[in-house]
């Protein structure tokens, strides 16, 4: 019995029937957003509608946030296991002892902005003066902000401001109580034009000599450590994700609504994507692959947060101590 079993076997190889062991099973990650789903997100759901992540082994669930700085609580916590926050706010909780690194600095210019509706021809910062600006006290934006109006020459006598949380400050420009609101440029911008059918101009920070990243991938530095490969592959396919939706922003956009089809409106969030993608790369990057931040750019990131941003001054020690290029793809 055991010659005839043998046989058998030996004919469905030669047959090109042999029985293969099962695949391995996908690994499960979960991605926790920044805020509610738009249009700088789309790489993520562009990666996973193309079997960008699949392919790498990942089974990959992506969930909205609801702030950078709980979404980086949650990564801490290890209830996702990988971030999508504002780096800057990260360094907050890591220099406090909150366990979390990042694996990949995607914005490393930032989207800061003064902005408001085109008619209202506000294009420099010398056309605030007079104005009223919507600002929400103590959120990231509105800590830089004196470092703009001393880069600019602005002084806070010279326009009015008017203060309340993120929807007020966007009612505030919407309904005509305020000329400008502090925001990013690819987010409140579209939430505007959204809400209005109206485009927006934004004056951005990074043009008047602001160096700052913004958005990346984190990681609790326990489970990046266990889990070396997976971060690896995570990454490879998160630079793959970006890389393709680059090529078709429009695309890229129409996954998100896919996948979440009260996501946002096609046309502002294929905008909103399109006027992240400059971001993504310094002068010094701009021939690299996503993700390849620079020394210098973290450096300079994290001494104008000591001085602007509330982040302890013991942070200018060590800035390599808050991201990690090593589980790039090369």
């Amino acid at each position: 019995m055991k010659r005839t079993l043998t046989l058998l076997m030996a004919a469905m190889v030669t047959a090109g029937l042999a029985v293969t062991t099962p695949a391995k099973a996908a690994d499960k990650v979960v991605l926790m957003l920044n805020w509610y789903v738009y249009g700088e997100h789309a790489p993520f759901y562009y990666g996973k509608a193309k079997g960008i992540y699949a392919a790498e082994g990942i089974d990959l669930e992506i969930q909205e946030g609801r702030g950078s700085a709980a979404t980086t609580q949650a990564v801490a916590a290890k209830t996702a296991n990988f971030g999508y926050v504002d780096v800057p706010t990260m360094m907050r909780a890591a220099i406090k002892g909150a366990p979390v690194i990042a694996t990949g600095v995607l914005l490393q210019t930032t989207a800061m902005s003064a902005m408001g509706f085109v008619d209202k021809n506000i294009r420099k910062p010398e056309d605030i003066k007079g104005k009223t600006v919507a600002i929400t006290p103590a959120d990231s934006i509105t800590q830089i902000w004196p470092l703009f109006l001393k880069k600019t020459g602005l002084k806070e006598s010279d326009f009015k401001t008017v203060a309340g949380d993120a929807q007020t400050k966007l009612n505030a420009v919407i309904n005509g109580q305020a000329d400008l609101l502090l925001g990013y440029v690819m987010d409140q911008s579209m939430k505007i034009k959204d809400a209005t059918g109206k485009d927006v101009y934004p004056i951005k920070f990074a043009d008047y000599g602001i160096n700052l990243v913004s958005s990346g991938i984190i990681a609790n530095t326990d489970y990046v450590k266990q889990n070396a490969d997976l971060v690896k592959r995570f990454m490879s396919a998160t630079t793959k994700a970006v890389e393709a939706a680059e090529k078709d922003p429009a695309a890229a956009a129409q996954s998100i609504l896919d996948a979440n089809p009260k996501g946002g409106k096609i046309g502002t969030l294929t905008q909103g994507f399109e006027l992240t993608i400059p971001l993504y790369r310094t002068p010094e990057t701009k021939d690299k692959r996503p993700f390849q931040v620079t020394d210098q750019n973290m450096k300079d990131s994290v001494d104008l947060m000591v001085e602007y941003g509330g982040l302890d001054a013991k942070a200018k020690e060590n800035p390599k101590a808050f991201y990690t290029n090593d589980y790039l793809p090369k």
